[in-house]
């Protein structure tokens, strides 16, 4: 929960106030719901008696999107409102102009609904964000309003226990490895996830089958990516990021390889944002084949990151298993497997050996560029190099802006 519960007054403008201040009455509460009531104090401490106008609440919530001007053309813009509540907590008497307090501290107690309707997960990103806040403020007479705000952090419940995102997820695809009409065989994967939904923290079991006919070394890799979409005056920014990664071992041309539940973890997350008609939050599972010199083969099974997880048992996991078996009989369902590091090279190849196969044509730059390279590159001395170091973080997350037509449904 941001914000100060309390602000001194500036000497000068704010007179005999000595502070004011805004408290929840859960301060431990993280986060509020549709429906929900949200309940406090507002703290006012003055130095002398004080002249008061008004004393009133305000509980404001809007998600905004926007971004910088094209060329003589106004900046995007949009503002959906989502919560405004306004509450008087002290006024004067009817007939008087104002109401006099004795000095010294004053708690006014504050309580109020939130609207029953879905409310859309606080967020904040590049382009826009979904805010909602409270808001305290002190009117006198002759003197500029004063005010203390706090945020409040609202959340947007998905029920993964629903069949929608029960169903599992299956995609396969074929690439035909080869530069302009020289071509070394096909790359083949196939992937699968039990379920469409999941929760922060949880570990996604990937199954997936690779094999590799064509004449190159290949690698295995599966990211989860978000994509933050903002619509705005009939026209959209989107940025996506990775932010989780995993890889598999090098599958040498003429071989196949299998995940049986290879485990990726959700990090932390905002969920799934799915129903802001201006900002929209999606997730994907991508499991990719990294082909040097040509572009990679990449299938995307979509992700939506609930709130409620799913609560099957025994029962659900039996059917869930035989359904799997019956859909992907090439599997054999095991332990899920632990990320292993590749082997050392010093462990492999003796420096001897190395230095006799050193090939004779630098590296590409970067092995994730999508571009076709020269014939040389199919050459196979690139099996003596070493393996790229391991990590779990890709060193370089993809951050792709893009502005194209979208629409959503609400």
């Amino acid at each position: 929960m941001g914000g100060e519960a309390g602000a001194p007054a500036a000497a000068g403008t704010e007179g005999h106030v000595k502070s004011l201040g805004l408290v929840f009455e859960d301060e431990r509460k993280s986060c509020y719901s549709s429906g929900e009531t949200v309940a406090g104090h507002v703290l006012l401490e003055a130095a002398a008696p004080l002249a008061l106008s008004a004393l009133r609440l305000e509980a404001l919530g809007r998600a905004t999107a926007a971004w910088g001007p094209g060329s003589a053309t106004p900046a995007p813009a949009a503002e959906v409102e989502y919560l405004n509540v306004r509450l008087s907590l002290r006024e004067p008497p009817a007939g008087e102009g104002v109401l006099l307090l004795e000095s010294g501290k004053h708690e006014f107690p504050f309580s109020f609904q939130l609207p029953s309707e879905p409310l859309v997960t606080s967020f904040t990103g590049k382009y826009g964000s979904i805010r909602y806040c409270v808001r305290a403020v002190l009117e006198r007479p002759r003197v500029p309003d004063q005010s203390v705000k706090r945020e409040l952090q609202v959340i947007s419940h998905i029920n993964l226990n629903t069949p929608a995102l029960l169903t599992p997820v299956l995609k396969t695809q074929e690439k035909m490895v080869g530069c302009w009409f020289f071509s070394s065989g096909p790359v083949s994967l196939s992937a699968k996830i039990e379920r469409k939904g999941y929760c922060n923290g949880e570990a996604i079991p990937i199954y997936a089958e690779i094999e590799n006919c064509s004449s190159r070394l290949v690698v295995p890799k599966a990211a989860i990516f978000q994509t933050q979409t903002y619509l705005a005056s009939g026209k959209t920014k989107t940025v996506r990021h990775m932010v989780a990664n995993v890889r598999g071992n090098h599958i040498a041309s003429g071989s196949t390889d299998t995940w049986n539940g290879k485990t990726l973890k959700i990090p932390p997350v905002t969920p799934s944002i799915l129903d802001c008609c201006i900002i929209r939050v999606d997730y994907s599972l991508a499991v990719y084949i990294h082909i040097p010199g040509a572009k990679k083969l990449m299938l995307e099974l979509p992700l939506v990151i609930g709130t409620i997880p799913y609560s099957g048992f025994g029962s659900r996991n039996s059917s869930t298993a035989s359904q799997f078996i019956m859909d992907m009989s090439w599997l054999a369902l095991t332990l899920p497997e632990q990320p292993e590091a590749p082997p050392n090279y010093a462990d492999v190849v003796s420096e001897e050996e190395f230095s006799r196969h050193i090939p004779p044509y630098p590296e590409p730059i970067s092995g994730e560029e999508e571009a076709c390279c020269p014939m040389f590159a199919c050459i196979q001395e690139f099996r003596f190099q070493p393996p790229p170091l391991y990590s779990e973080v890709d060193p370089h997350p993809s951050d792709v802006e893009e502005t194209q037509p979208v629409s959503f449904i609400l």
